[in-house]
């Protein structure tokens, strides 16, 4: 096992009184172990619930304030995720019911629409954990990873015609690739340790294969090895990190996750601190 320090700090310009439905904390995963949480708030009283699965852990709160600030601070033991390049396809009727959900098309994933082009790219190829990474390997000679090249109602169909996006996009495509080829996949985000962009969420996506489900990532920008959950679903749909129901403005985002040192507090001197009063939220 390994152990991560995450934190994330968000910070809004409230216009009127906003309800907030926040989805940054690690999830509640077998992959992985919260050591200790901290959630400290500028305003509001939170009300934790997690997802039907258990899993994807959610806040909400109502603000009424001009501003609201949002930090969270964690320590995480993580797992090395399983790859077993050997693992075989499964028969439709062969898979779990749980998985069945995860090969029907999604709002950003037309796995109906891109079938024959599916087919046609990776349907000759052995089944099995080296399609999934044939796919990934595709994406990333043919998509351009380009920060600003796509909006939030930008699809897998639209990625695959303009050939450019970013790791949401990279994932969306994954995913529709593989259901398109009945290979069940979701989408999973997270903290992710990387240096070429900016600090910002990550994206990628699992596929069931041998009979589990395995990370894959079509951008491989980050360690999959250091990647802490925060929330598993059909598309980005599922895992925003903030919905928010009132009129705000974004003002900071910054997640960020650095390796623990045992017997040394996390240094994340090099993130903004809150600017206005704060009150720690007690968690479990």
């Amino acid at each position: 096992m390994s152990k991560f320090d995450i934190k994330c700090s968000l910070a809004y310009k409230v216009n009127q009184p906003t309800e907030f439905i926040i989805q940054i904390l690690a999830a509640n995963h077998p992959s992985q172990s919260i050591l200790n949480e901290k959630l400290t708030l500028s305003c509001g009283e939170p009300e934790f619930f997690t997802d039907h699965l258990g899993q994807n852990r959610y806040f909400r709160f109502s603000c009424t304030d001009q501003a609201c600030e949002i930090e969270y601070e964690a320590t995480v033991d993580l797992q090395m995720p399983q790859r077993n390049e050997l693992a075989r396809e499964m028969r439709i009727a062969d898979l779990p019911v749980e998985t069945l959900h995860y090969l029907l098309p999604s709002r950003y994933c037309e796995s109906d629409l891109i079938s024959k082009i599916a087919q046609r790219t990776f349907g000759h190829l052995p089944s099995g954990f080296s399609r999934v990474e044939a796919i990934c390997d595709w994406i990333k000679r043919n998509v351009e990873y380009e920060i600003g090249s796509t909006r939030p109602s930008t699809t897998a169909r639209d990625v695959l015609y303009n050939r450019a996006g970013v790791c949401r996009d990279f994932a969306h495509l994954g995913i529709a690739f593989c259901r398109a080829l009945n290979i069940p996949a979701r989408f999973v985000f997270g903290y992710a340790e990387f240096a070429d962009p900016p600090p910002d969420f990550h994206a990628l996506f699992e596929a069931y294969v041998g009979g589990r489900w395995m990370l894959f990532d079509p951008t491989k920008m980050a360690p999959l090895e250091k990647i802490v959950r925060i929330g598993v679903g059909m598309d980005a749909k599922d895992v925003a990190f903030a919905t928010l129901y009132g009129n705000v403005q974004m003002l900071h985002l910054k997640p960020l996750i650095k390796d623990h040192v045992e017997g040394q507090e996390p240094d994340f001197s090099d993130m903004q601190d809150f600017i206005g009063a704060r009150k720690q939220i007690r968690m479990g």
